[in-house]
């Protein structure tokens, strides 16, 4: 690649914030890993347990957790490194911008990770609250004959469009407050997920672990079940990186972000494991696969909870699902909403989403839009939103920047590395090959992500040549 104009002074490219943009610092080691963990467990394995065992049709896909596991952890190392060097509201925006951005057509690549992501990140939200409206049918069954009754159709998905409006509000304050805000909604996330473990562990049945026949012949359908058990897997550990995304709001980001980046996926990895094989230690796999197969939609953990201790319980511990689906949602909007801010105070998107509210210093318009456009996915199915979520997110972002990342080491002499991955470039290599089988299994969504790309190319142009109609105006 030819390069355009070398890096400022520093080794930077990103424009200096005029007065007043900056963010304040209000997130310690404690919030950063409270934000990570609470976004990548949610309710995340709540919703995807039944799809996740029905990928290779019974207990072997948890071959897939484990897989999904190593894969998350090699590209938090990826993480971690650019995070501690490369600190800045936006995460992986930031990083290709300030990698990237010195080559010609550079800018176009972070470009297009803010065009996908308004699909893929609003997308991986609606899933949050689609499978919590799954859990509000199971508490609430008549739910939404009743709304219908009232002339509201899909009533469920309105709900969850409701809810993403309601939180989008929310968020809509200073982030000391919301850092913790987020503590406390991890606490119930940890009290759900605890509870799960105690109770499948204490009444563990071995005979629901026996495996269907053939369940480890090499062929290509067990790869391509593989791949989707992984690729599930990973939605269940995203989030792992959610503090990258709020760089400029966090206390000494060199130490901080590769200790939460790596402290919560160890976490969450031995919390996933343990609690995957609580439920299925209870509820028969046989019986989810079967009413997969009829159409039917499954709240495991409530189904759990009424094989244990009947109904009235099951419906109490909906509530604490309920919690968990929000507290994840609430902090991926959180960080998300802190990337059109990042990219639009940079020049690099459509300025409106850099206004931060005047008193309480946080981007309202970009959090706003994220929760409208979240409330528009929620009216698509769980599986729908899932699987394109991730496999539209691959290519520019985890691909874009581990790729990034060696280029940054090989050229960038100037930028300091307060942390280097362990074993580079091992891990690295090991995130493209996991990512890399993922999209050759789900290839169903190629077609998907090429458009989305496809048509960002497409509006770049047009956007920039707008731009500097503005800036000579101004």
């Amino acid at each position: 690649m030819s390069t355009a104009q070398g890096p400022q002074p520093g080794g930077s490219m990103s424009e200096h914030p005029r007065p007043g943009d900056e963010l304040p610092r209000g997130i310690g080691m404690l919030q950063a890993t409270s934000l990570n963990v609470a976004n990548m467990v949610g309710v995340g394995p709540f919703i995807t347990i039944p799809l996740f065992i029905n990928t290779m049709r019974g207990p072997q896909a948890m071959l897939g957790w484990v897989l999904g596991a190593v894969l998350v952890l090699c590209d938090g190392l990826v993480w971690s490194e650019l995070g501690a060097a490369l600190p800045g509201s936006g995460g992986t925006y930031h990083f290709l911008r300030e990698i990237y951005g010195r080559y010609r057509g550079g800018r176009l690549i972070a470009f297009l990770f803010i065009w996908q992501f308004l699909i893929s990140g609003t997308l991986e939200l609606a899933s949050g609250y689609i499978g919590g409206s799954n859990y509000l049918a199971y508490a609430l069954p008549l739910l939404e004959e009743r709304l219908a009754h009232w002339g509201i159709p899909h009533g469920l998905s309105v709900c969850a469009a409701v809810a993403a409006i309601i939180v989008a509000f929310t968020l809509c304050r200073h982030i000391r407050s919301l850092a913790t805000l987020a503590v406390i909604l991890c606490a119930g996330t940890f009290l759900t997920m605890f509870i799960v473990i105690i109770a499948g562990l204490t009444n563990f049945n071995a005979a629901n672990f026996t495996l269907p026949p053939a369940a480890f012949r090499l062929d290509g359908g067990f790869a391509q079940g593989l791949g989707s058990a992984m690729l599930i897997a990973v939605y269940d550990y995203f989030g792992y990186y959610n503090v990258c995304h709020l760089g400029d709001e966090v206390k000494q980001p060199e130490k901080t972000i590769p200790r939460a980046v790596i402290l919560s996926v160890v976490i969450v990895a031995v919390l996933y494991l343990t609690m995957n094989v609580a439920i299925i230690a209870v509820v028969p796999w046989q019986g989810i696969v079967d009413r997969l197969d009829r159409g039917e939609t499954v709240a495991i953990a409530s189904d759990f909870m009424e094989t244990l201790f009947g109904r009235n319980v099951a419906v109490a511990f909906t509530g604490l699902i309920l919690w968990t689906a929000i507290a994840s949602t609430f902090v991926m909007t959180l960080g998300y909403s802190r990337i059109l801010y990042a990219a639009a105070r940079n020049g690099d998107f459509f300025r409106i989403f850099a206004r931060l509210h005047p008193t309480g210093r946080y981007p309202y318009v970009a959090i706003l839009t994220i929760g409208a456009l979240t409330a528009g996915f929620c009216f698509f199915s769980l599986q729908e939103v899932i699987e394109t979520a991730v496999v539209v997110r691959i290519f520019v972002q985890f691909l874009g920047q581990i790729f990034g990342l060696h280029l940054l080491r090989k050229t960038r002499p100037d930028v300091a590395l307060p942390f280097r991955m362990w074993l580079y470039p091992l891990p690295s290599l090991i995130a493209i090959v996991g990512w890399s089988f993922i999209v050759v299994a789900q290839y169903q969504y190629l077609p998907a992500a090429t458009v989305i790309l496809a048509s960002g190319a497409l509006v770049y142009p047009i956007w920039r040549y707008f731009t500097a109609i503005e800036r000579s105006a101004a």
